[in-house]
């Protein structure tokens, strides 16, 4: 299947996680906010919600600055 990923497409395994597809970005769970299909996903339900054919994932990552 295919999924966009910060607006590219990709290929991801079928019935794949969230915590799958952040581990394959190199994305630290506790680092970032992930929105699928513009609603935001708690980080509690990474590892329960399954991704689907032409779902879309922005992964954001947190700065810090002073």
């Amino acid at each position: 299947m295919e999924i966009q990923l910060n607006g590219e497409t990709r290929p991801f395994s079928e019935n794949g996680t969230l915590t799958a597809l952040l581990e394959e970005a190199g994305a630290n769970p506790k680092r970032v906010a992930v929105l699928l299909n513009d609603h935001v996903v708690c980080r509690d339900d990474y590892e329960k919600t399954r991704l689907a054919d032409g779902d879309q994932v922005e992964i954001l990552t947190f700065a810090g600055g002073g």
